[in-house]
């Protein structure tokens, strides 16, 4: 299994899954559907967006708060995947990504910047193994 992971343009060596904010009176499927195409050009019309029903809440760093809206500390993710029945050509949003690249699972959990990405990845990891593991 690949992962694909996007290299920021505002941050050297910052390598992410598909990210993005919630638009004021948007869901949350509805957001990570947007955000999909708007940085990868990847219709989910086209492939099967699975919401995995979970969400961690974590603190912005302070150096990037300037990004969201005043006061806000915290940050709210919701893990969606799809899975794609092979590499694709990925269309960037060139105002936010300079590259991407497909890698092993293993190594996405390294290599992305953020914990809560690599906490993501994790469990994506285990349930390939469980899943695995019943397939025998």
């Amino acid at each position: 299994m690949e992962i694909l992971l996007l290299h920021r343009k505002d941050k050297k060596n910052f390598w992410q899954s598909v990210t993005g904010s919630i638009e004021e009176g948007e869901s949350p499927v509805n957001a990570a559907k947007r955000e999909l195409l708007e940085e990868t050009g990847i219709d989910h019309q086209e492939f099967l967006l699975l919401d995995w029903k979970f969400s961690q809440q974590y603190e912005i760093f302070p150096h990037w708060r300037y990004r969201y809206e005043p006061n806000v500390t915290h940050n709210i993710e919701h893990v969606f995947s799809v899975e794609l029945p092979e590499k694709i050509i990925v269309n960037l949003e060139p105002s936010e990504h300079i590259e991407y690249k497909w890698v092993p699972l293993h190594n996405a959990i390294k290599e992305v910047f953020s914990g809560t990405n690599a906490d993501a990845l994790k469990k994506l990891y285990e349930i390939k193994q469980i899943g695995d593991k019943i397939n025998l």
